[in-house]
């Protein structure tokens, strides 16, 4: 009837079991044909045949539905030859239990989402939530023309990549425009009538658009809540990173009021992670990305308002309330607080930097300006986990990778798994021993220049893009003198506040702090900016359920 309608993302399923073909085939078509086209085939010869015609008639597939032992073709050898041509297309393996370990091994090689064993029935259970879980996560990477926010700016503009950065944080699809590269990108400047100085242009589904917008302009536009919506609250969570999220539905599950403050995206540093393989219960691993999305579709499910951009001027303490000041002017008033403001990565002290920060240097960000990259030279600073992932991500994009690293060996600071994909990896080099000194260019990142620790040796080299990971300092600067933090600027909280010398001049109930409590009773950190929390993303969400749990027993003493 319509472009919309003619435009279905297809579902494909193989499987030369002419009974097993038609029996799966009739459970995706009855639960998902309203919203996708479905294609079976019993030849592995004919589905390749088909996606390629699909791909020249610029059509998309979400998932690929293919069985392991096939005549013609194994469906690990068949999925191989579809990611070539559909690389984001999700990926299942109907499998018998035997097997299984074919299953696993596809999981590396070909990225495999899921293996799913037979028979599947009921699919109510065995089927259909797989189906969904692997098409929302599709869906929200996917971004069809007609539907998506456009941003239209120059590539390596400051202003585009904080827009970028923004709207992918916050799970709001968009379409880059370079103004310089992308032949329609003029006509949107005409239709606005705007000139290139007036850059970046967003222009948004309905047809409006925005000239250099601010944060909070475009957040208010594309329908991100901003204001809190009830006078009082059981809890106030400063930060959504993992930590912050779990907290968030943690207390919403338990029926607590719940508001989340976020300044610029959810999810944290971990949001800017390419690829985490190491979580529990995801063993095909998943993006930073990904888990945000997910965390805060379920703390929204169970009622958690989130407020971004927004971010907190001071907090002060009336009668055992707190009262939380925002920059915008506006406050909000609640009994307790979790503060899970997390870490941010270091900047790197050289000259010349700041004058490309956005222009070619990135902190994180790396998902965000990987297309940027692509046949391009590019450094990442650091070689810890998120440096490597960011590495192998980039590999995809970039034609060389170099990671920089002061050490004598990756393995002395990143996980095995990644050092021995890293070294499987033929267009990501390790420079070990070196540092960047310098950086240069005129309007963007041209050059880098690189010192070797052990000869003393510089070299100027060219240089695209420069992604930093290192180190990081706890955010907490905002805070001033309200609570007590150590030297280094980490929240000291529960037993640890017994050891400060001034503990009886700022506590004064008779039970001890909670382990994740501060030195203000009712306000906890949690997280990566608590003193002596454990890292990691698993840690951060535990930190998260934690706080609750003893936000929850001061509720219980007011």
């Amino acid at each position: 009837m319509s472009e919309l309608k003619m435009r279905l993302p297809y579902i494909i399923v193989i499987d030369d079991d002419a009974q097993v073909l038609g029996a799966i085939q009739r459970d995706i078509r009855n639960q998902y044909r309203n919203e996708y086209k479905i294609a079976a085939t019993e030849s592995p010869v004919e589905a390749l045949e088909l996606i390629k015609e699909l791909k020249l008639r610029n059509e998309v597939v979400a998932l690929f539905v293919s069985d392991q032992r096939m005549p013609e073709m194994e469906g690990v050898t068949f999925l191989e030859k579809a990611n070539e041509i559909y690389p984001l297309s999700r990926k299942v393996l109907l499998t018998a239990y035997s097997d299984i370990d074919a299953a696993i091994k596809a999981i590396n090689n070909v990225r495999l989402d899921y293996y799913l064993l037979k028979p599947w029935h009921p699919p109510e259970e065995k089927l259909f939530p797989v189906i969904n879980d692997l098409l929302d996560e599709w869906q929200a990477l996917y971004k069809p023309d007609h539907e998506a926010t456009r941003i239209i700016g120059f590539q390596w503009s400051p202003k585009s990549h904080h827009l970028k950065e923004f709207l992918s944080g916050n799970l709001v699809p968009y379409l880059w425009m370079d103004i310089e590269s992308d032949a329609d990108a003029e006509k949107y400047l005409i239709s606005a009538n705007a000139s290139k100085s007036d850059l970046p242009l967003v222009v948004l589904k309905d047809g409006s658009f925005l000239t250099d917008p601010s944060l909070t302009e475009l957040a208010e536009r594309v329908g991100l809540q901003q204001k809190a919506s009830k006078e009082m609250y059981d809890v106030l969570i400063i930060g959504a990173g993992p930590s912050g999220l779990a907290a968030s539905l943690y207390g919403s599950c338990e029926g607590l009021k719940t508001v989340l403050i976020e300044r610029s995206n959810p999810g944290g540093q971990a949001s800017s992670s390419a690829r985490i393989e190491n979580y529990l219960g995801f063993p095909t691993g998943l993006s930073g990305g990904e888990l945000s999305r997910r965390a805060i579709t379920q703390t929204l499910r169970f009622g958690t308002e989130i407020l971004t951009p927004q971010e907190v001027k001071n907090i002060t303490v009336k009668d055992g309330y707190k009262i939380t000041s925002l920059m915008d002017g506006s406050q909000i008033h609640s009994k307790t607080i979790v503060i899970a403001t997390g870490v941010a990565y270091r900047k790197l002290e050289i000259p010349g930097i700041e004058k490309f920060s956005g222009a070619g240097v990135y902190y994180g960000a790396a998902s965000v300006e990987a297309n940027a990259c692509r046949d391009e030279i590019i450094y990442i600073v650091g070689g810890g986990n998120s440096a490597c992932q960011a590495a192998l991500y980039m590999s995809k994009f970039a034609k060389e990778v170099n990671i920089l690293i002061r050490r004598d060996s990756l393995s002395q600071v990143a996980a095995n798994y990644l050092v021995e994909n890293i070294n499987d990896t033929p267009n990501v080099h390790v420079i070990a021993n070196t540092e960047v000194i310098a950086c240069s260019g005129n309007a963007i990142l041209e050059n880098i220049t690189l010192k070797n620790a052990n000869t003393g040796e510089e070299k100027t080299v060219p240089a695209k893009a420069m992604f930093i990971y290192i180190g990081t300092k706890p955010g907490t600067s905002w805070l001033n003198d309200f609570i007590v933090k150590d030297k280094k600027g980490f929240i000291v909280t529960g037993s640890d506040l017994m050891k400060e010398k001034s503990f009886n001049s700022f506590w004064k109930l008779k039970r001890e702090p909670f382990i994740s409590e501060t030195s203000v009773p009712g306000i906890f950190a949690s997280g990566d900016v608590r003193l002596g929390a454990m890292t990691g993303i698993s840690s951060a969400v535990g930190e998260g359920a934690m706080a609750i749990r003893f936000v929850r027993k001061y509720l219980q003493e007011m």
